[in-house]
């Protein structure tokens, strides 16, 4: 006994591979890499030096953003006008500011960046080591805890209807 699909049903079937079969076809093809594999490695090592101002904690190189993208083909186009690579980091510096590389330059601006780390680890080496010794010195008692707060939380919760265990 054969059963035959309903109208609907087969509506929705032929709709969703129709669907289907247009995503397919819309679906971009990869970015061509250059046809000199020297200028293509040329192009990945600086890229791979250069930070992604979109994602910031990818490098040009590994970042999927349109902007990193439109950065790698301007970067093979600057080689392939024949740019050193020096060249070519220095003029994204000079686009992007210094903040465009992954190791920045040791300037007046980038003290912080460079050194602030390491700042802010003895600020909080120095502040332990001062609160520990002052502990240190406390007798035994001032660890205790007052009599009069027990009291007042006690009464606290008497007066919210809520019984304190013993």
């Amino acid at each position: 006994m054969h059963r035959r699909m309903p109208g609907p049903v087969v509506a929705i079937v032929v709709g969703i591979v129709v669907a289907l079969t247009a995503l397919a076809a819309a679906a971009k093809e990869a970015a061509p890499e250059a046809a000199d594999p020297a200028l293509e490695a040329r192009m990945t090592r600086i890229t791979s030096e250069l930070r992604c101002l979109v994602c910031q904690n990818q490098t040009i190189a590994d970042s999927n953003a349109d902007l990193a993208a439109d950065l790698r083909r301007e970067t093979r186009e600057l080689l392939k006008q024949g740019k050193s690579d020096r060249e070519v980091v220095d003029y994204m510096t000079a686009r992007y500011g210094d903040f465009v590389l992954y190791r920045p330059p040791m300037r007046p601006t980038t003290v912080l960046l460079w050194f602030g780390p390491a700042l802010m680890l003895a600020i909080g080496a120095t502040v332990l080591v001062i609160v520990l010794r002052r502990r240190s010195r406390m007798t035994a008692a001032a660890f205790d805890p007052d009599d009069d707060d027990d009291d007042e939380a006690g009464a606290a919760l008497a007066a919210s209807g809520v019984v304190p265990r013993p």
